[in-house]
């Protein structure tokens, strides 16, 4: 399966970016996960670094529009495929920096995209 990073990734099993991971690697994927804090879900460990000379199929977002702005040059050297910004994540200007790279983004729900088969 493609590798998937989740930025906002959190320990907390409430959050829809712990879901998430838990999610993707049920259905197969290879995970990163980057958040604010160190720590794991499940055998994946979150990170606080941005990972470097990953081949990332897609990016999808658990971050605010605000709290983004300090990944936009990170987001944009590693070259996902595509963005999913989640619910609350919405972002036309990173949407269009992605765009301009030739990123192709996605205003859509990673967990329902998984439930559907849309992933």
């Amino acid at each position: 399966m493609k590798k998937t990073l989740v930025l906002g990734a959190s320990e907390k099993v409430d959050r829809y970016s712990n879901m998430a991971v838990q999610r993707l690697v049920a259905h197969g994927h290879r995970v990163l996960a980057v958040g604010a804090r160190k720590g794991s879900i499940g055998d994946i460990l979150i990170e606080t670094d941005f990972p470097e000379n990953e081949k990332i199929d897609t990016l999808t977002l658990y971050l605010n529009p605000v709290a983004q702005q300090d990944y936009y040059d990170d987001i944009l050297k590693l070259k996902p495929k595509r963005i999913i910004f989640n619910p609350g994540t919405e972002n036309q200007e990173l949407e269009t920096l992605a765009a301009q790279q030739g990123i192709e983004t996605t205003r859509a729900c990673t967990l329902v995209m998984l439930s559907t088969g849309l992933f």
